[in-house]
């Protein structure tokens, strides 16, 4: 008898059908093919799925039985189609499960030899492909269902084992759908050992461009000698993020779930990703790919962060492979599996050291370092890298007194109040636009509109341009900058102070850099 259900395959963060086709033969010595270009994990699912069914109460018949996993020429990977195999062969025989109940359902999960279910990865990819298929629902296992309910339009029944998924497919058992979980406040002010920007001791140029590079989405390298604060800054950027909005928080969860890896706040805290790879990173662990092309950690980082510390220390090709995707806010990756292309629209914020041994124009410490080895170092950076950073910021050291004061500074609640602000104020500018949700990501079209400037200004500009011989890309990316500069000082028009601000951000460019 012959049983039809579907199931779906990720492909990069997203979801493609699949269809589940079990046939068994009246004849024929007992023995189960898998078809379907299955990977070594699909293959296996047969011992798992025969010991679930036999635990579960169910039967099969010892006949020749043959499931196909269309279409053929998509590599199917994963422990995912368990749960869609067993309950088509309880279908294929008739008399256990009816195999009209199965249509017009997407089950996807993992069993256990006991038959309860276990997570999979993708479950938002799946209920979004149910959506689109205009399907009935969608069955997962419970924690995979979870991240699932947050599409709006789609019924999720999470079901804990086979035995739960046949009686509510067989209607013997009412199964409620899964609500969406409510959304919990992503500030925890009563952490006694949460990090504030209160702890950071003088450093108030470099507060400013932090606060400016949030509030507009701008890539930024902070240059400074050793115990300057750049890592402790950088890594409280997450206290002064907007929370992202439903679809931003859905795209970021759809790469983590795709990846296999939960959100440190869950599926109800709706936080900004920050991640921090190692410099020892591979060009595939920061772009993404493998065998089986996955996310990376500028996926990883999608609608959030990706800090970089001591940035030269990193491969000079791992660099290089991100000057696209800070450009497009995507990555396309090709390998013999297949193309995928996946979001990555993140702000990127590195630190590095002056030179070597880190020392080089501190006041209080000589650099030992020749011109040479100093040139060396931060040729590591090419041109074209930096062009595509908007805001580069020094961070001298910290004064001893300024270390032993006690006022703190001001905190991260003040900071993100003023970036929301923004950050809205941008919403409203690029509503209606799919990939523009803040300045940094405006196309030439939308800076000659929204960042236009008097011709007083413009001079200005061409003669900051000439004398630190910054590119085209440069230029528009300043503009960007002194619209963020002018929007946190709620001003419509960008004015002199917001322009000078900017430009003076790409002191370190070019020819002052090097």
């Amino acid at each position: 008898m012959l049983a039809v259900l579907t199931s779906g395959a990720l492909v990069g963060v997203e979801a493609v059908p699949v269809t589940v086709e079990i046939n068994t033969n009246q004849t024929g010595d007992f023995k189960l093919v898998v078809v379907g270009l299955p990977d070594t994990a699909v293959k296996e699912s047969t011992d798992r799925v025969l010991s679930a069914i036999n635990n579960t109460g169910g039967r099969i018949s010892f006949t020749r039985t043959v499931i196909n996993l269309a279409p053929g020429d998509l590599r199917k990977v994963g422990p995912l189609y368990d749960l869609p195999i067993a309950l088509g062969l309880l279908a294929s025989e008739g008399d256990q499960l009816d195999p009209a109940r199965l249509d017009g359902w997407l089950i996807a999960g993992e069993l256990s030899l006991t038959g309860a279910t276990r997570p999979i990865p993708g479950g938002l990819a799946l209920a979004r492909l149910c959506k689109s298929l205009n399907l009935k629902g969608v069955l997962l296992p419970p924690e995979s269902a979870a991240e699932a309910a947050l599409v709006e339009g789609v019924r999720v029944h999470a079901v804990g084992s086979l035995g739960e998924a046949w009686l509510f497919l067989s209607g013997r058992k009412e199964l409620p759908a899964v609500p969406p979980p409510p959304a919990a406040d992503p500030a925890a002010p009563d952490d006694p050992f949460a990090q504030d920007f209160s702890e950071i001791k003088g450093q108030h140029s470099l507060r400013r461009a932090v606060e400016v590079a949030v509030a507009g989405g701008h890539n930024l390298l902070i240059i400074g000698p050793p115990g300057s604060g750049k890592s402790m800054i950088s890594k409280r950027l997450p206290t002064i993020m907007p929370e992202p909005s439903l679809d931003e928080f859905l795209e970021i969860l759809a790469v983590h779930s795709a990846a296999g890896i939960s959100l440190p706040g869950g599926v109800t805290r709706r936080e900004r990703p920050f991640r921090s790879p190692h410099h020892t990173i591979s060009d595939v662990g920061l772009l993404g790919g493998g065998s089986i092309p996955g996310p990376g950690e500028i996926s990883l980082a999608h609608n959030g962060v990706l800090f970089l510390d001591e940035l030269p220390e990193f491969k000079r090709s791992a660099l290089e492979v991100m000057r696209q995707p800070l450009e497009d806010g995507d990555v396309s990756i090709s390998r013999s599996a297949g193309k995928i292309t996946l979001p990555a629209s993140f702000m990127l914020v590195a630190a590095m050291n002056p030179c070597p041994c880190g020392y080089l124009g501190d006041p209080r410490r000589e650099c030992r370092c020749s011109p040479p080895q100093v040139q060396r170092y931060r040729s590591r950076l090419s041109g074209p890298l930096l062009d595509r950073i908007d805001i580069h910021i020094e961070a001298p050291a910290v004064s001893i007194e300024e270390l032993r004061t006690a006022k703190p500074g001001e905190t991260s609640a003040a900071v993100r109040g003023r970036v929301r602000s923004c950050r809205e104020h941008q919403g409203r500018r690029f509503k209606g636009m799919a990939k523009v949700h803040c300045n940094a990501r405006m196309s030439h079209a939308l800076i000659q509109k929204h960042c236009a400037i008097s011709a007083d200004l413009g001079g200005l500009l061409q003669q900051a341009m000439e004398q630190l011989n910054l590119s085209a890309r440069a230029f528009d990316r300043i503009l960007k900058v002194a619209r963020t500069i002018a929007d946190l000082a709620g001003s419509e028009a960008i004015q002199s102070p917001h322009l000078m601000e900017a430009i003076q951000y790409r002191s370190l460019d070019r020819q002052v850099f090097y």
